[in-house]
């Protein structure tokens, strides 16, 4: 299984090579970018495309691994908490048959 998902996973990355390399080819025009106080350098298009493509990418994986870090700790704290409710629960209940008899 694990093959079959390392080969999967080369493949989408060729896949995505080539499409930013035919992006890049099929917008050869220069494009200087202005945000206002910053002059950008004049490049093509598809490379401006595939620089904020790439951004864009690594942006979202910061932001989605933040997530689930963030996830996976309320997931600890919660598994603990239940761990010494259940622990308390089973100590009641042992309290509670010994009162009964």
């Amino acid at each position: 299984m694990r093959f079959i998902k390392k080969i999967l996973l080369a493949l989408l990355a060729l896949l995505m090579l080539f499409i930013g390399v035919m992006i890049t080819v099929s917008n050869p025009a220069l494009v200087s970018i202005d945000l206002v106080f910053i002059q950008l350098p004049e490049l093509t298009l598809g490379v401006w495309l595939a620089i904020v493509f790439f951004l864009g990418s690594a942006l979202g994986l910061i932001i989605g691994s933040l997530l689930v870090f963030a996830l996976r700790t309320r997931v600890g704290s919660l598994k603990r908490k239940l761990a010494t409710n259940q622990k308390e629960l089973d100590q009641l209940r042992v309290a509670n048959l010994k009162d009964a008899v």
